[in-house]
């Protein structure tokens, strides 16, 4: 499957926006960037993270993306973005390549997820990474009581036609972070809405009522 059916598929689900149309999970992930930044985005879709980056951000954005069509997409829009797959062509970039480096909902699409994670804090000074929760209290509650894989506007597939291979949860990816030798410098929740949960809640709250997260990561010293 390819990565990039997770962000069509997310708009194709009306995923959370703001009033201007623009996904709310891409603002916060925008928000995370410094101004003037050099940027990769790791599955960057039909580019749109990249666009609002250098509308917003003014940054030197770079995209890799694992569709044709998402690529001729990007071009068309006069992106610079290659084709290539997270989980095997990002051993390719040197140490420090980039300032940020992105995987914007595609993370549990990927086969190595701790070994993207690694490249993308070898290869950008920072990382910031989004996903769907999958310890939100209504995925719990379809399996738990309908005793089926569960289906949100976030995670809209069939078990048997999905892209996801490695469903997380936020605590599951606190975890990664430890192991991979992440650093957590900043971390958002979002409710069904797109409306940040409250900070100074235990994480518990964020993997119960979380349906996605961002995170923006740096290496540990």
């Amino acid at each position: 499957m390819m990565l990039s059916r997770l962000k069509s598929d997310l708009t194709m689900a009306e995923a959370a926006r703001a009033p201007g149309g623009t996904r709310v999970d891409l603002l916060l992930v925008a928000d995370m960037v410094t101004r003037g930044a050099k940027v990769l985005d790791v599955g960057c879709g039909d580019g749109e993270l990249l666009r609002l980056l250098g509308e917003r951000r003014d940054v030197d954005g770079r995209g890799i993306e694992l569709s044709r069509e998402g690529v001729n997409e990007c071009v068309a829009k006069g992106l610079a973005v290659i084709q290539g797959d997270a989980d095997t062509d990002l051993a390719d970039y040197p140490n420090d390549a980039f300032d940020y480096v992105i995987l914007s909902q595609t993370l549990q699409a990927t086969r190595h997820p701790r070994v993207v994670l690694e490249h993308m804090l070898r290869i950008g000074r920072h990382g910031v990474v989004s996903f769907p929760n999958f310890g939100h209290w209504k995925i719990r509650l379809q399996v738990g009581l309908g005793g089926r894989m569960p289906t949100t506007d976030n995670l809209p597939y069939a078990w048997w036609d999905t892209p996801n291979i490695h469903f997380c949860t936020i605590k599951d990816f606190r975890a990664l972070c430890l192991v991979s030798g992440a650093k957590i410098e900043r971390a958002v929740a979002l409710n069904a809405y797109g409306a940040p949960l409250r900070l100074n809640v235990p994480w518990w709250f964020w993997n119960l009522f979380g349906e996605q997260a961002v995170f923006l990561l740096s290496r540990s010293a």
